[in-house]
């Protein structure tokens, strides 16, 4: 599989002046023509290692983003945006795998809105679906390799740095709530990614993750993996990212939060990931931050 160079803006708050800086960068990715004109674009996330959680002196860090400790990551594509619901409908109406899926569930309508109301299960479901269908190993993210691919490669609160624009994300507080916007927004609608090329990993919708929900990291995988093995709370689901009116504390990088797998919540849709074996990436350099680097200052 090859890929393809595409450039995007990158929106970085400075610290000292808070400042909004503006850098244009190149990305790679690889596209999917998921039927009538709908196309599924993956993102190439780089190798590489990162101190995933937040650290104690971050303010607003919960205790369950702790202890803060050191994940190694393979190489992998993301999608560049939430899942729309053009993308959703388009796989709906494949044949089943294990679950029928219905075409058109999200409350908030749109065809290049993010999709919504959508169980665990049936996200699951999405992208076995995928799998058979390009014969590539879709899934969810990890919840390790969600939080390296928001980061993308800043150790501040946001990828955008130590505070979240309020006019480049759909969170409460935002610029739309005072134009009595309700719910979603068409994806990368703001105009700015991450440094990986990601778009709205703050806010808009939570994502699912592969992994059960644990209430701390003691005993976290430390290669990426899912986190499989159940506590208490048996059953329940990690999801990522916060929604259109989470605070900006719920829509840091490390913020996580849990769901009944079979719930369907307006507040949750999917982003999905590509295993990279076979597929070439190699050209991407690795990215390791360490806790006393200046990435994302």
């Amino acid at each position: 599989m090859n890929t393809r160079v595409f450039e995007f803006d990158v929106a970085t708050v400075k610290s000292q002046a808070q400042e909004l800086k503006l850098s244009r960068v190149q990305g790679r990715y690889f596209s999917e023509e998921l039927g009538n004109g709908v196309v599924l674009e993956m993102v190439a996330i780089p190798a590489g290692i990162y101190a995933m959680g937040s650290p104690d002196d971050e303010i607003e860090r919960y205790d369950n983003e702790r202890p803060q400790h050191w994940v190694a990551i393979e190489p992998f594509f993301m999608s560049k945006y939430p899942i729309t619901q053009a993308q959703w409908q388009a796989v709906a109406t494949l044949d089943p795998v294990e679950l029928p899926l219905i075409p058109n569930p999200s409350k908030f309508k749109g065809a290049d809105r993010p999709v919504e109301k959508v169980s665990w299960y049936e996200a699951v479901e999405f992208c076995r679906r995928l799998s058979e269908l390009y014969s590539k190993n879709y899934r969810l993210p990890t919840e390790a390799e969600w939080e390296y691919a928001c980061r993308a490669g800043t150790i501040t609160p946001f990828h955008f740095g130590k505070r979240l624009p309020q006019h480049l994300a759909n969170t409460h507080g935002s610029q739309l709530r005072s134009k009595k916007v309700e719910g979603t927004t068409p994806v990368g609608a703001f105009g700015v990614a991450n440094a990986f090329g990601l778009y709205d990993m703050h806010g808009n919708v939570y994502e699912w993750c592969l992994d059960l929900w644990h209430d701390d990291y003691e005993g976290a995988p430390a290669d990426g993996s899912a986190w499989l093995i159940a506590e208490d709370r048996e059953g329940l689901r990690v999801i990522r990212g916060g929604f259109w009116l989470s605070h900006p504390k719920h829509c840091c990088s490390a913020y996580r939060d849990c769901c009944e797998p079979d719930s369907r919540s307006s507040v949750v849709g999917l982003r999905v990931v590509c295993e990279a074996q076979s597929l070439s990436i190699s050209s991407l350099r690795p990215t390791e931050c360490l806790p006393d680097d200046s990435c994302g200052s």
